[in-house]
């Protein structure tokens, strides 16, 4: 990868500044970031040069740690000692244990469909109309990010914003293997399917054998990602 190539995305995040001013919080910065990260400009490993960072965005060196501090708490970036901030890299660990997480709660939610109300169930299938219009076009980036609004649907059957606002934290470290992994078509392409399968078992009112698709489907992602990260080492 060339520098110009590198720096595309902090030309960009320079470009897009228009609405950050001498006012700036900590919280808007943070904002700015974690987009450029959650959508693979800013990759990761790569490491966050604090000085080019702040004459970017025109921010103070304090307001950029506070952003860089507030990423940090939600697993996005990562302080090493001496070396400086970078965007986390997930690994095997890490993603065994988002895939723990991710069984209980969406699992959960799953056992909820009889009692979720109907803008919640549309909502569920809506993101699987989306991941088709997407893969229709061979956009496998937007299949990603539709597949990702499945998840943050199913969870929110359980009608909880924690769990919701949990689900979005645990989701993006997943955005972040993704993004490792590489191709989004290899990936993503044999999961629409799947989605579809659990939604047609919902609306046929077989909840335990969604819920049983759902962990089959979770066993299946966790073990790709896995060998993946393992391979990628």
């Amino acid at each position: 990868m060339t520098t110009a190539q590198a720096d595309g995305w902090l030309n960009a995040l320079a470009r897009d500044r228009g609405d950050l001013d001498r006012s700036s919080t900590a919280e808007r910065v943070a904002d700015k970031l974690r987009t450029s990260v959650l959508d693979g400009d800013i990759k990761p490993g790569q490491q966050l040069n604090e000085k080019a960072l702040g004459e970017a965005l025109r921010v103070s060196r304090n307001t950029l740690r506070e952003a860089f501090r507030l990423l940090t708490h939600e697993r996005l970036l990562v302080h090493e000692y001496s070396k400086g901030v970078f965007v986390r890299r997930p690994d095997v660990p890490d993603i065994v244990d988002l895939y723990a997480a991710r069984r209980v709660i969406e699992c959960g939610a799953v056992r909820r469909w009889p009692h979720a109300d109907e803008d919640a169930k549309r909502a569920v299938r809506e993101t699987v109309e989306l991941g088709l219009s997407f893969r229709a076009r061979r956009d496998w980036t937007g299949v990603g990010t539709a597949n990702v609004k499945f998840h943050q649907a199913l969870t929110a059957l359980a009608g909880s914003s924690r769990l919701d606002e949990e689900m979005e934290r645990l989701l993006a470290e997943v955005r972040l293997a993704f993004h490792v992994m590489g191709d989004p078509e290899e990936f993503h392409r044999d999961y629409l399917p799947l989605n579809q399968s659990i939604v047609d078992l919902l609306d046929a009112g077989e909840v335990r054998q969604a819920e049983e698709a759902l962990l089959t489907y979770f066993d299946r992602a966790e073990k790709q990602l896995v060998d993946g990260l393992r391979t990628k080492r």
